[in-house]
């Protein structure tokens, strides 16, 4: 693994982390996440929180981090729920709704002004997410929306096939329930509203006095997190903590490279800053 691994020499502008894999596994923070964090904080770096996970609301993660150590306020966070409900309300305001979701996402879109519906001739779209209670009476209610009635399309919330669990365990994620709704309707999902579309780092990085090329996207997941940063011309780190293992950085063409491979997130910390402060490799 020595041979994938490379840090920065410097810090940068504004540091945009992912959470799930990055900075927390389950409900224990990672190795060095809170070294980091109140070292970016002491120089008081910008910092935000991406989320594809569509099952917590961005006051949910901002209490999250904060019961671990990590106080956040709610306007650090951007998750599928926020980019969802933005990219609706500028691009089909007025569409009737059918999410197959959790509750967050839909307690969002009601507040955003939206209509929810479970009738399929009244449906414009259907919004496949990450949703524990999907069952066969959803897929049915999106089969007849869509194929049958010829009037809704499909958008999901993210991509991502699973959720990562402490112990390497996981469970399946919003692409499991899309890919239901695509083989029965013989559709297409017309818009995927997570990483690694760029939305995720607009939504972020907006209003922060920094620069996309001089700030870094940080996250554990090749396909999301470091293919964002890449199609944004943006620096990433990607620890190796979640998902991504050195054997996968290692199968990459150079291009589609992360800037940087780390096996825990606060080797994000410049070394000499390590030495200045006295630090350890086991402090």
């Amino acid at each position: 693994m020595t041979d994938v691994l490379h840090r920065p020499d410097r810090f940068y502008d504004a540091y945009v982390f992912d959470m799930d894999g990055t900075i927390f596994l389950g409900d224990q923070l990672l190795p060095g996440a809170a070294r980091l964090i109140g070292e970016l904080r002491r120089r008081e770096i910008p910092i935000r929180y991406l989320s594809n996970n569509p099952t917590k609301d961005p006051e949910m993660y901002a209490a999250k981090l904060t019961a671990l150590g990590l106080p956040t306020p709610v306007d650090e966070i951007a998750n599928t729920i926020v980019t969802t409900t933005k990219w609706l309300q500028l691009n089909h305001p007025d569409a009737v709704l059918f999410p197959i979701s959790e509750e967050p996402l839909k307690r969002a879109l009601r507040a955003a002004g939206f209509t929810l519906s479970e009738d399929p001739e009244q449906i414009d779209i259907v919004i496949a997410s990450y949703d524990r209670g999907f069952d066969y009476r959803k897929l049915q209610i999106a089969f007849d929306a869509i194929w049958f009635h010829q009037r809704a399309f499909l958008i999901e919330t993210n991509p991502d096939r699973f959720c990562p669990f402490p112990g390497g365990r996981g469970e399946p994620d919003c692409a499991a329930i899309t890919a239901a709704i695509e083989a029965c309707t013989r559709t297409r999902c017309a818009k995927s509203l997570g990483k690694p579309d760029p939305i995720m780092l607009q939504v972020t990085m907006a209003g922060l006095d920094a620069r996309v090329e001089n700030s870094m996207m940080v996250g554990d997941r090749l396909q999301t997190d470091i293919q964002m940063a890449l199609e944004a011309s943006m620096s990433s780190g990607l620890v190796l903590t979640g998902e991504a293992t050195a054997d996968d950085v290692q199968a990459l063409e150079p291009d589609r490279a992360p800037t940087y491979v780390l096996d825990r997130v606060d080797r994000l910390i410049p070394a000499r800053v390590w030495d200045e402060l006295g630090w350890t490799e086991h402090s």
